[in-house]
């Protein structure tokens, strides 16, 4: 399961606390070290902050180089350290306030799907639906875009080259026995209906609000409740969908 906020905090302050006492003159495991730098970059939110000099020194050696050259004495490196740091570590903890009990539901329901793409595109909606409402909009529709095709992909269902958002879903919903057609329950057939509507509304909105496309100078700027609301609707609607992926291949 991919880590929360407060996990990264705290690994990345554990990765800090190892630098300072490393360029302090105390010793350091060097598999450690390429392990820290190894997890912290794969994590989109973390690298994108993590200083320079963690992704160009590759190993202890080659940080110890870097910054005995850049600091004679141990206190000026230790404050280089801990500014360097105090950024992304500050950012962490920040959203570590705000994350939902959802957040990590979905994110744990989402790596049954095993996709590396799934699972950078619902990262990218968390990290930016406070800081950047555009880019967390269209994260949102590409998050529900790849969860359809992942699930059609592995059920072996052609689709366009290049579909629109309620078409895959179309697809998807069909291939899961989710189509409101195939079903009588009245009920359940408006459910259904209602996610095909939300389905509609995310294409929509990401078309009108997201960074996808150009705006004219009169076109509305999202703000962070619209952001919140796509992203928090599209991990719902991608749980449901894998869920339902799951217990169908199972023969549930």
């Amino acid at each position: 399961m991919a880590p929360s906020y407060s996990e990264l905090s705290e690994k990345v302050e554990t990765f800090q606390n190892m630098l300072v006492s490393f360029a302090a003159g105390g010793s350091i495991n060097p598999q450690e070290y390429k392990e820290f730098r190894t997890d912290l970059l794969a994590e989109p939110v973390v690298a994108e902050m993590l200083p320079r000099f963690v992704r160009t020194c590759r190993d202890t050696g080659q940080f110890w180089q870097f910054i005995k050259n850049e600091f004679a004495r141990y206190q000026e490196r230790r404050v280089f350290l801990w500014d360097s740091f105090g950024p992304i570590i500050d950012m962490l903890e920040a959203r570590s306030r705000t994350d939902t009990p959802s957040d990590s539901a979905i994110t744990e329901r989402l790596e049954i799907i095993n996709s590396d793409a799934v699972r950078d595109a619902w990262h990218t909606a968390l990290s930016r639906r406070f800081d950047d409402p555009d880019g967390a909009i269209t994260a949102a529709r590409s998050l529900l875009e790849t969860v359809c095709k992942r699930i059609l992909d592995e059920s072996g269902i052609h689709y366009p080259q290049s579909p629109t958002l309620p078409e895959l879903y179309r697809l998807t919903s069909e291939s899961l026995q989710l189509g409101p057609g195939q079903h009588s329950d009245h009920e359940l057939k408006r459910t259904l209906g209602g996610i095909i509507t939300t389905i509609q509304g995310i294409a929509a909105l990401r078309n009108i609000l997201g960074d996808a496309h150009g705006r004219g100078g009169s076109a509305e700027t999202p703000e962070t409740r619209h952001a919140e609301l796509a992203v928090t609707l599209a991990g719902a609607v991608s749980t449901f969908l894998v869920s339902c992926w799951e217990a169908h291949a199972s023969g549930e």
